[in-house]
């Protein structure tokens, strides 16, 4: 590990990230009132609004007087905390901070990460919650008895790399105890496009590989959820780069990955439109809109820049993905959860992935990833969450990684 304990924060940043969070939701609810305050006083709108100009005239000096004390405040808390950043010290963040930040993150890591904001998340490999540097004498310390068979593991939307320990069970753990690899955990802002945390994961992984301390023999991606579509894209941006490590890759094991998108996304944008069908209702819409990138590309499993660029994120378009598939030369494999007790011929899913979008079933043959049907599992009486430490699941994946 790092000599200048990686894992620790400034205090001072977290609450300088805290409070320009906090002006800018301010200013955010400032503007929603303003547009419907105009909106009402501008008369109906079966008469033309006629009211609209001097409603705007005198809506615009208030509220932008108003936007103009509170950044001012802001600046203010800022450049406080900033001076202050000396006596409030570091500290390592709990599970409860580092929870809290990463649903941060994964509602709005974009936006966080646009503006600088001291929470956006950058990513890092970890172990036990501490960043690890990527260098041959760093890595040797911290694994002192690495392994030729590597294990990276990929957390889900607004998780983190803390969160594969549930219920006393760790994925990770228990296959270094068990099979005898080495489990690496990634941490990453949620929020951003899945195809660029794809393109810096694969980066990272990269160097990784170039420091390992001992020769490696393979390489395991395990992702949950969000987790299993970064991992997707980070074999697709090697392939294209020409990245040496997709040559060590054996498997990928996918756990509850939306490969298809979730109804859940896909629902957020019927009501971004529903609710700009009234001009009393349009500006609510925002509210709608708080939704980072990396949820946006929930809705169909975007892996690929090609999959949203020039698209509008909020307007309500098709799936245009075209001719996905598996990385070649690679086990992969698939879990699904339901929550239904017994398995049937039409199942429900986990509460948030369809079985079919977690399997890779599609009802076009060209967008159906095939993996192979022994390498398959649908878990009953689970849900989402369960897959991280579910005992089929375990033995599952025990049965399934063992060389």
């Amino acid at each position: 590990m790092s000599s200048q304990s990686p894992g620790a924060l400034k205090n001072a940043e977290a609450l300088r990230g805290a409070s320009r969070l906090a002006v800018q939701a301010t200013r955010g609810v400032m503007g929603l009132v303003e547009e419907m305050h105009c909106t009402i006083a501008s008369g109906p709108s079966v008469l033309g609004r006629p009211l609209e100009r001097p409603a705007r005239a005198v809506t615009g000096w208030i509220y932008s007087t108003l936007q103009g004390i509170t950044g001012h405040i802001g600046a203010g808390l800022d450049a406080v905390l900033a001076q202050l950043s000396p006596w409030l010290g570091d500290s390592s963040p709990g599970p409860q901070r580092e929870a809290v930040v990463s649903a941060l993150n994964g509602v709005l890591g974009d936006v966080l990460e646009a503006q600088g904001n001291p929470l956006a998340i950058p990513m890092a490999f970890r172990v036990q919650g501490q960043s690890l540097r990527l260098e041959p004498d760093a890595l040797r310390e911290a694994f002192p008895q690495a392994g030729s068979r590597l294990l990276v593991l990929i957390h889900g939307s607004s998780m983190n790399d803390l969160q594969w320990s549930r219920r006393g069970h760790d994925h990770g753990a228990a296959l270094a105890r068990d099979l005898g690899c080495t489990p690496v955990y990634l941490h990453y802002n949620s929020g951003l496009h899945i195809s660029r945390n794809g393109r810096a994961f694969s980066e990272l992984l990269e160097q990784l590989v170039a420091c390992w301390p001992v020769p490696l023999e393979s390489l395991t991606l395990m992702g949950h959820s969000m987790g299993g579509l970064v991992a997707r894209s980070a074999c697709l941006a090697a392939e294209a780069s020409g990245q040496g490590w997709r040559s060590l890759l054996r498997g990928l094991v996918c756990l509850g990955s939306p490969h298809h998108g979730s109804p859940l996304e896909r629902g957020g944008s019927w009501v971004d439109v529903l609710l700009e069908v009234s001009p009393y209702s349009a500006p609510f819409a925002r509210l709608g809109r708080i939704r980072s990138a990396g949820v946006t590309d929930l809705r169909f499993g975007n892996v690929l820049d090609a999959h949203w660029e020039g698209r509008e994120r909020f307007g309500w378009g098709g799936d245009v993905r075209r001719g996905l598939a598996l990385p070649e030369g690679v086990a992969c494999y698939a879990v699904a959860a339901t929550t239904a007790k017994a398995l049937a011929e039409r199942l429900p899913g986990d509460g948030l992935v369809p079985v079919d979008s977690a399997l890779g079933r599609h009802a076009q043959p060209e967008l159906t990833l095939r993996f192979p049907e022994a390498n398959q599992r649908i878990i009953p009486g689970a849900n989402h969450l369960d897959l991280l430490d579910h005992p089929e699941v375990y033995a599952t994946l025990r049965t399934w990684l063992d060389p």
